[in-house]
């Protein structure tokens, strides 16, 4: 992402990473582990964080100001499913990406 500022790549590619490591605990460890891994405030949040993350992503690199609010709601998000995450536990992966995202987010909001 060469042709994006430093600290912006570095979001997107945060933003990226857990888009997919949410996605991929949902519909993996979270379906197949069951109980409180699908309740259902818990799988939609992890769906909404997946869903925020890869929203924001793509308004970075589209290139448009209003990342700024995507980013905002994306650290929002990203802390509220790491909390959940760990929680439920058994999640550590998630957890991890999530804070990790949340702070790229923050900088980028700012």
């Amino acid at each position: 992402m060469h042709h994006l500022p430093a600290d912006m790549g570095a979001c997107v590619e945060a933003c990226l990473r857990c888009h997919a490591t949410c996605l991929g605990t949902a519909m993996h460890h979270c379906l197949e582990a069951g109980g409180k891994h699908l309740e259902p405030a818990h799988f939609r949040l992890m769906m909404a964080c997946a869903e925020i993350c890869r929203t924001s992503a793509a308004f970075m690199l589209i290139g448009t100001d209003h990342h700024r609010h995507t980013c905002s709601e994306c650290a929002e998000v990203c802390e509220e499913c790491a909390l959940s995450c760990e929680q439920v536990g058994d999640m550590d992966d998630c957890v991890q990406e999530c804070r990790r995202c949340a702070e790229q987010c923050r900088k980028m909001a700012a």
